[in-house]
């Protein structure tokens, strides 16, 4: 299928690994002009080199620490610079420090609202003007499966996350007639960096091995197996397509049946 977006520019954050580096190469491989940033140089050179030889598109890269304003107004100034406009904002961030209600002090709320919540809607906030204007966009959240089914000793996560559904919502309604769409890909448990943490957190909390724990994560899921990264872009990169152009204000589940709820 043609996503009819070759040419596009799309700038996805914290994208030099995991779903992130998954979702910046299906939009390569679609033909888009893509930029990625992350707080690691060397983790971004070497996602830029990647994606480059497979795809023979060289990204736009940018250091940007997602907490800090500054590094968000420098990444769009940059890419704008390079690709005259964003036309499909791809946010996603790493998890918030994990733990339950007792646990965290109000410097760990703090830093996981700039960085899950805040950093989104500053990104939306330069990102939207330019879009409102060409009459054309997508914006799209990668958020967590927390957001349908909180997850036990990720307060962070489940709270904040689910701000940024309620964000998103709520400007998917104001910038529709502006043929923008706004939605959201919920992930379940995927092998990434932060599944093998938050296994072996877990792993802390009981009698088993990180292994055993990622293994009993598995059982928890009808398909039988966690997602790999790219199972999770496929849906992000749809969502960023021509074809997806009714689809607005709307949090898809990624998570092989994880999810027990019918809503």
């Amino acid at each position: 299928m043609d996503l009819g977006i070759k040419g596009k520019n799309v700038l996805i954050t914290a994208s030099s690994k995991g779903i992130g580096r998954a979702s910046a190469e299906g939009f390569a491989a679609e033909g888009c002009n893509v930029a990625i940033c992350s707080r690691n140089k060397d983790e971004l050179l070497n996602t830029s080199e990647e994606i480059k030889k497979k795809y023979g598109i060289e990204p736009v890269w940018c250091i940007c620490d997602l907490n800090s304003s500054k590094d968000i107004e420098n990444t769009i100034e940059t890419v704008t610079k390079q690709f005259g406009s964003i036309d499909i904002l791809v946010n996603n961030c790493g998890g918030p420090e994990s733990g339950n209600f007792q646990q965290l002090s109000e410097k760990n709320w703090q830093e996981a609202f700039e960085q899950v919540l805040l950093s989104a809607v500053r990104f939306c906030n330069l990102v939207a003007p330019g879009m409102i204007l060409n009459e054309w966009g997508r914006i799209i959240n990668i958020t967590s499966v927390s957001v349908k089914q909180p997850i036990d000793n990720l307060m962070l996560s489940n709270s904040l996350r689910t701000g940024l559904i309620g964000f998103a919502k709520t400007l998917s309604n104001e910038v529709a007639k502006f043929n923008i769409t706004v939605n959201n890909v919920a992930p379940g448990y995927t092998l990434t960096n932060r599944i093998y943490d938050l296994a072996v957190n877990r792993a802390k909390l009981s009698d088993k091995s990180h292994e055993e724990v990622l293994v009993d994560m598995a059982k928890e899921i009808p398909i039988n197996r966690l997602a790999s990264p790219d199972e999770i872009a496929s849906v992000v990169v749809f969502l960023g397509s021509r074809q997806a152009s009714y689809v607005t204000g709307n949090t898809i589940q990624v998570d092989g049946g994880l999810v027990k709820g019918m809503y």
